[in-house]
């Protein structure tokens, strides 16, 4: 029975998501084996580091060594005074030079190796962001942008604290021990070897099976910690939305219910830590006293010295001080190696849409870029077809437009056009090539859009303009903004062109936007243009000015034009309208209206509402039977 106000045991982390499963057995040594080649290019680093890790510990075991002769040096005959300059002072520099050793062998591993730590976070971090970009549009609509940044921040870190732990914690941890267990053994009794070699089994088989057991809070905590990161981050992105309907303290709620089991995960993972310390606490507890049992009864017995037992004693702390740790060690390269693989998953993400082996980049020759639609069929799952054996063609140089209610397929033809998606029947074709057997990167290089919802980069105006090219000089920066009529808008801010725009663009108007939309497609200057209801978000002065200034950047260009304002396509020289993924009428605007169908009725109801409001009225008409 669950007490009022708790979450069920299993609750979703997100609408339809649940707790990542663990990972598979051997998952954890398939993600090292796919690290080491990423440091294998810093090999000759690695073995550098890994002779200064051995020097570091071999003057950390010959430490308590020294120790023990300087405690015997010290019991000398009472007034032999050269002894007791000579031999303690000699011994004393030694043992500081070798506390010196242990620490300057130790920083140069660390300075040596940073090189190829920080190299292989930046490659594979550098690759997944590479491949991130090249997934398909369908895994960027259904991703959640704050867990997926949170695992990828993970990973990065991840990769830092595996080779921190392993190579500077666990590694030289073992070399330390077998350093010992060697002395131990040649020099007294093998007793002393095999006590310390059994409380070391006990203390890392107990640590190992309770850090596992424990290992689900942890990865249960850092699935609650993604899942509450992916709701603040998709809060905050939908601000306005949020104070448009007065839900901040909905949305409040619904964060806190993130929280509140995010807490009682980490209270888990806490209350399970208590537990396992302690235990390691008692182990090394009893394997402490049972050594200096036996080096107390040997100093008794006249076989050892009072500087053996002292180095003893010195060994096993210089041993369980960093085995103390081996519990949080052990977690942190589990969680690592989670973390790790992780972002690995999201590298091994199959691209949807991929390049030909081999395929060639889009070559287009002067007048060729002619875009074709071949009875293309295609839909967003198998079992809702959006597209039903389309068929037109844009020659090189001329402009279609594409009209319709919403809903009926046009802007899915501008995504196809783009490569986002591939179609399931047909083929398009742009200067007579297949997209499907050219590169995706040429593809898009040949085409330029001004998307209806326009969104920008936090950054400048001048730079959300130059995206369109980068490296354009100032100069064309402002001409394209001239020609875009924004240019005096720009100009009369206090910081012009520097001006930053926000998350998204959000300081700007929908119009401004769409016009910097239009001032960066224009900067591009491809031989093919995408007009997907470019003028939507304009008022009707600058819808007029704009036109003429589309109209001119159209010339000699093929143009893909997608309008729900027919007043803004009169002048293609094709007009296609669309309604449930097929095209019912084509033609030029006077013989779709001497038609007297579809089109008519809806340019006769734009007519007679007049602008934007009689725009969605028209559709509307569309959408009814005729």
């Amino acid at each position: 029975m669950r007490r009022a106000g708790e979450a069920a045991p299993h609750a979703p982390l997100t609408p339809g998501a649940a707790p990542a499963p663990a990972p598979a057995p051997g998952a954890d040594w398939a993600t090292l084996r796919r690290l080491v080649p990423y440091l294998w290019q810093y090999k000759w680093r690695v073995a550098a580091a890994l002779a200064f890790m051995i020097a570091a510990k071999v003057a950390n075991v010959g430490v308590p060594i020294l120790l023990k002769h300087l405690v015997d040096a010290m019991s000398l005959k009472p007034g032999d005074a050269t002894a007791v300059l000579v031999v303690p002072i000699g011994l004393l520099v030694a043992y500081g030079l070798l506390r010196l050793s242990t620490s300057l062998f130790t920083e140069l591993r660390e300075l040596v190796f940073a090189k190829a730590t920080q190299g292989a976070a930046r490659s594979i971090a550098l690759q997944t962001f590479e491949h991130l970009h090249a997934l398909s549009l369908r895994f960027h609509l259904e991703r959640q942008t704050g867990g997926m940044t949170r695992d990828i921040e993970r990973g990065v870190r991840g990769i830092e604290s595996l080779i921190s732990y392993s190579l500077y914690s666990i590694v030289p941890t073992l070399v330390e021990v077998a350093l010992v267990l060697t002395i131990l053994a040649v020099r007294f009794d093998a007793w002393f070897a095999w006590i310390t070699i059994a409380a070391l089994v006990v203390y890392i088989g107990f640590t190992v099976s309770v850090t596992e057991w424990r290992t689900k809070f942890r990865r249960e905590a850092n699935e609650f910690d993604s899942a509450a990161h992916t709701r603040a981050i998709d809060s905050l992105l939908n601000y306005e939305t949020v104070k448009y309907f007065g839900n901040e303290a909905f949305e409040a709620r619904r964060y806190d219910e993130s929280l509140e089991r995010l807490r009682r995960a980490r209270l888990k993972s806490q209350t399970t830590l208590s537990l396992l310390n302690t235990g390691q606490q008692l182990v090394i507890a009893i394997g402490l006293v049972a050594m200096l049992w036996r080096a107390t009864q040997g100093v008794v017995e006249g076989r050892m010295t009072l500087g053996d037992l002292v180095m003893i004693n010195a060994f096993m702390i210089q041993l369980y001080i960093p085995l103390n740790f081996l519990g949080v060690l052990y977690r942190e390269i589990k969680q690592s190696l989670t973390d790790l693989d992780k972002m690995f998953v999201l590298m091994d993400r199959e691209r949807e849409v991929a390049d030909a082996p081999g395929a060639p980049p889009l070559a287009l020759a002067p007048g060729e870029a002619s875009v074709r639609f071949e009875d293309v069929t295609f839909g967003y799952e198998p079992a809702r077809t959006i597209l039903h054996g389309v068929s037109f063609e844009i020659p090189a140089g001329k402009t279609v437009a594409v009209v319709g209610p919403s809903g009926s397929g046009k802007s899915t033809l501008a995504r196809l056009l783009y490569r986002f998606y591939d179609v399931q029947q047909g083929a398009i074709r742009i200067g007579g090539h297949d997209l499907r057997t050219v590169q995706q990167a040429s593809v898009r290089r040949a085409i330029g859009i001004v998307p209806q919802d326009t969104v920008l980069f936090n950054d400048t105006v001048a730079y959300n303009i130059a995206y369109g090219r980068p490296g354009a000089g100032q100069a064309e920066v402002e001409a394209a903004a001239r020609a875009a009529h924004i240019h005096d808008f720009i100009a009369g801010t206090p910081r012009g062109y520097q001006t930053m725009v926000g998350e998204r663009g959000l300081k700007l108007s929908g119009g401004e936007k769409q016009r910097v939309a239009i001032a960066r497609t224009l900067l591009k200057d491809p031989p093919v243009l995408i007009f997907d209801e470019a003028t939507s978000a304009l008022d009707s002065a600058n819808e007029r000015a704009i036109q003429a200034e589309l109209r001119s950047a159209a010339q000699g260009k093929t143009a893909l034009v997608i309008a729900h304002r027919l007043s803004t396509v009169v002048d293609a020289h094709e007009i296609l309208v669309m309604e449930a993924g097929r095209i019912i009428e084509r033609g030029n605007h006077a013989q779709l209206l001497a038609a007297g169908g579809r089109y008519a009725r809806m340019w006769a109801m734009q007519q007679q509402g007049g602008g934007e409001q009689a725009g969605t009225a028209g559709a509307a008409a569309a959408a009814q039977p005729a």
